[in-house]
């Protein structure tokens, strides 16, 4: 899908591209491409002279390889983008191309943009770049309030992490936690720990692509600004995130603390029980070696006064037990 805005009147609005003609009809600001075909790259290339590298959305690339700038002055910045979808939250690789110091193209440059699924944080900037003219002068503007948005993203994702941790721990501290209840609990504290930590990779892959835009000397100074702002966002979020961790391991340390405590219970269940039939144990085993002499045999309430004898000696022990409080 080929996704065209120019600016108008400081808003971004989309165009409609339904082949190479209306294409160069317009002057777009910003060319996003979800998941092209070989025709819409082969427009982009014929239209603009851009030749989209094969592995621009590998993720096995390497590090040092995402941020690199070629000769002809084309900026090539690769990001993770989060999808926080309940089921299978993940990363989605970014790879933008930042032209703007090429002749042929049109002032403001043109920021292309090529990912395989469609994004939250794209969607957002595309409405509020709708409703707020000013918002966006050129493509590095395009580029900073991506991150800008993305930013807002996690916050908003961290925002629902705490509130649902605190529903969490009212659940742990109530002192009623059951074994299904636990087993609940666990899962949805492991899926918190899982969403933070992606939203911790996104802010320190946000924070080096910003930090490379700054080191390139493209940006204006409102705009050198806003990236420093864009930073300092940044570093408040992965304080927020470090303590989401810190209350995430004590709510995990607190349930399998409840869970110990529930199967002590049922061990201590079984250790009374055990030192309690102990007495009327022995006695049985006596009273069954059937000797010649024994009461049963001579006695005709031999057996029923081994049974008293045997109920008195497990009652005893009980008793004490349930004194000392070891049956609470």
């Amino acid at each position: 899908m080929l996704n065209v805005f120019t600016l108008v009147n400081g808003r971004l609005v989309q165009e409609d591209i339904e082949s190479p003609e209306d294409l160069a009809r317009c002057a777009p600001i910003w060319v996003d491409m979800e998941s092209p075909t070989p025709e819409e790259r082969r427009w982009v290339r014929q239209h603009f002279g851009l030749s989209i590298p094969e592995d621009a959305m590998d993720e096995d690339i390497e590090e040092s390889a995402r941020f690199f700038e070629e000769d002809n002055g084309e900026l090539h910045v690769r990001s993770d983008f989060l999808i926080d979808d309940e089921d299978d939250p993940r990363h989605v690789r970014v790879a933008f191309i930042l032209n703007d110091r090429n002749p042929e193209l049109k002032s403001h440059g043109v920021l292309f943009s090529i990912h395989d699924e469609d994004l939250p944080v794209f969607r957002l900037l595309r409405l509020r770049a709708r409703r707020m003219p000013g918002l966006i002068d050129d493509a590095k503007d395009v580029l900073l309030a991506l991150y800008d948005t993305d930013v807002e993203y996690c916050a908003d994702i961290l925002e629902g992490v705490h509130d649902e941790l605190e529903t969490i721990s009212a659940q742990v501290l109530s002192g009623q936690l059951t074994d299904d209840t636990a087993q609940q609990v666990l899962s949805a504290i492991a899926r918190h720990e899982d969403l933070s930590g992606r939203i911790r990779r996104d802010m320190m892959d946000t924070r080096r692509a910003i930090s490379f835009l700054m080191r390139m000397r493209l940006l204006s100074a409102e705009q050198f600004e806003d990236a420093r702002q864009i930073l300092r966002d940044i570093d408040s979020l992965e304080g927020h995130t470090s303590f989401l961790f810190d209350k995430i391991n004590f709510l995990m340390d607190a349930t399998i603390g409840f869970i110990n405590i529930n199967q002590n219970k049922i061990i201590k269940i079984f250790s009374v029980a055990s030192v309690a039939l102990l007495p009327p144990t022995l006695i049985a085993s006596i009273y069954g070696m059937n000797f010649q002499f024994m009461p049963e045999l001579e006695w005709k309430w031999g057996y029923p006064f081994a049974l008293a004898l045997m109920v008195a000696s497990a009652l005893g022990p009980m008793w004490y037990f349930r004194r000392r409080g070891w049956l609470r």
